[in-house]
């Protein structure tokens, strides 16, 4: 096995293992903690599960750098250089979680000069395995997964979201832009949020949904979806267009370009602040 083999194997069997902490304490109570806003949650199993994967990958590659959600909520620096680097959500869709709705998900990716090279995203409570190598296509529990090719937005299922902050202008702005795409004379067949952005994007990658686009979210969740839309056929770019840069907060995913510019036509820009400010 060569080096990039072996790396998409620890991430995946990492990803597991701590999708299994995740559903042992899915049905318990919960300790739950807020961030930016009272609807920005955290629990005590989002820190143990991020803790447990990066002293693994620490372990086993002590050279290797790491970006993940919660020590960046502490204050560590959200920096991405050329060395190898892993990025981790350790459990994507913490508000399903404490609401018991099973759109939970780990998510890590390992960059390496800055190209994204490895990707897992688990759906720990569905047991489905999301996974891709650059250049080597993507997979759901070991079976190769593709995106709908669907070119039209007036047949297409769209995935967008809500978001956490409750600053009444972001929210004005993403709901103006979600009835952006179900208004038009001939509009999409619907809506749709999970909760949980690695998985919507798998939902992409899988040809369940036929695009997805948000602001807000960080560049822990759209890591690992990224690579996995791109490596089951979609395309995944800026919000406004253009190449995607994850430090910029924002995402569009689809399954054809033609798609994804129908997207863009019928929205407009919300700007966030950057994850590397």
């Amino acid at each position: 096995m060569d080096q990039l083999g072996e790396y998409l194997e620890t991430c995946e069997q990492v990803a597991r293992t701590a999708g299994q902490v995740i559903k042992k304490a899915y049905s318990n109570d919960k300790t739950i903690m807020t961030k930016s806003c009272s609807a920005d949650l955290v629990t005590q199993t989002d820190q143990e599960v991020e803790k447990l994967i990066i002293s693994t990958l620490r372990t086993k590659y002590p050279t290797h750098c790491f970006i993940g959600e919660e020590s960046s909520a502490d204050g560590q620096s959200c920096q991405l250089t050329d060395k190898p680097t892993w990025i981790i959500d350790p459990l994507d869709g913490t508000t399903n979680f404490v609401h018991r709705i099973p759109f939970v998900a780990v998510s890590i990716a390992l960059k390496i000069n800055k190209k994204t090279e490895i990707a897992a995203v688990y759906s720990c409570i569905l047991d489905e395995m999301f996974t891709a190598r650059l250049g080597h296509g993507a997979f759901c529990n070991g079976k190769n997964i593709s995106v709908s090719n669907q070119t039209n937005l007036n047949k297409a299922l769209v995935i967008s979201e809500y978001g956490s902050s409750r600053d009444q202008e972001i929210i004005d702005s993403i709901v103006a832009n979600m009835r952006g795409v179900i208004s038009k004379p001939i509009p999409a067949h619907g809506i749709r949020c999970l909760g949980s952005a690695a998985l919507n994007m798998c939902q992409v990658a899988r040809g369940g949904g036929d695009a997805y686009f948000e602001t807000g979210i960080h560049c822990w969740d759209m890591a690992a979806g990224d690579l996995i839309v791109r490596e089951a056929g979609g395309v995944v770019i800026d919000t406004r267009g253009g190449e995607l840069d994850i430090m910029a907060r924002r995402v569009l995913c689809a399954s054809t370009e033609s798609l994804a510019n129908e997207i863009i036509e019928c929205t407009k820009e919300i700007t966030m602040p950057r994850d590397d400010e």
